[in-house]
């Protein structure tokens, strides 16, 4: 059974494809087959994954408006990293207006993943950081949503905004979407504020806040400029000990939550 992630967050700078690029890795470090899908017109995934953005035969650009199948865009990250990826580059900017103009704008990218959605365990979708029609497809697309946030002050604005967004998705596209968890991304808990932060988030979303924290770390910060994600950059660092102890959260979640039924009957 696969499961459709959408990392998203309309406000840059939280660590929302840090968290895409390192949660794709650290799922496929569990032996779970993952497809991590760029659409981010930025293509910032698809480098840090150690592909280059300007390389690929195709991109998500060609799936969502030319059609091309989705299979002929998929294309292998670096042996060491272990996760297929769909790329993206600034030609996806172009999309923004020629979606609008399409039958079923809102289900192409859905439409797109769903020929080789059964290949694989995972699918991270890495969105850009606005509530635009790339991140509607997104939503449609997936079953539930990553939400990075970085604990300051200005992060909690917006929250309400992006809430309000998957609600609408939920209630007019997909109604199976759902939160599956906030991500508390560069936490400095000698920080006041990064602690009062948490605390916040926690007294208002109680258990969708993933007790994972991903914590200040130059070694993460460092990863991308290698084309790498941190598990292979540098193994034994705090924000890859990190994306290993939320891949394994997130593994956990799911299992509870396919073990429900069973318990109820």
């Amino acid at each position: 059974m696969t499961t459709v992630f959408a990392v998203a967050n309309q406000k840059g700078g939280v660590g929302k494809t840090t968290s895409s690029v390192n949660l794709a890795a650290s799922l496929a470090a569990t032996r779970k087959k993952v497809l991590l899908v760029d659409i981010d017109p930025q293509g910032n995934a698809t480098t840090g994954s150690g592909v280059d953005k300007f390389d690929t035969d195709y991109t998500i650009y060609d799936v969502l408006c030319d059609e091309v199948p989705t299979e002929q865009a998929i294309v292998a990250t670096p042996e060491d990293s272990g996760f297929d990826l769909i790329t993206a580059n600034g030609d996806l900017t172009a999309a923004e207006v020629q979606l609008l103009e399409m039958k079923s704008r809102e289900f192409r990218l859905r439409n797109a993943l769903a020929r080789i959605r059964d290949n694989y365990d995972y699918i991270l979708i890495d969105c850009p950081p606005s509530l635009n029609m790339l991140t509607v497809n997104a939503l449609t697309a997936a079953d539930s949503v990553i939400v990075p946030i970085q604990c300051e002050y200005y992060a909690l604005e917006g929250l309400t905004a992006l809430m309000n967004t998957i609600e609408k998705i939920r209630t007019v596209l997909n109604p199976k979407l759902h939160i599956g968890g906030l991500l508390r991304t560069m936490y400095d808990p000698r920080n006041s504020l990064s602690n009062d932060v948490s605390n916040q988030l926690i007294s208002h979303f109680g258990d969708k806040v993933y007790r994972t924290i991903i914590p200040r770390n130059v070694r993460l910060a460092e990863a991308p400029s290698h084309g790498a994600p941190v598990i292979t950059y540098d193994p034994k660092s705090r924000g890859a000990v990190s994306y290993l102890a939320l891949a394994g959260e997130i593994l956990r979640r799911e299992q509870a939550l396919k073990n429900q039924p069973a318990a109820a009957s």
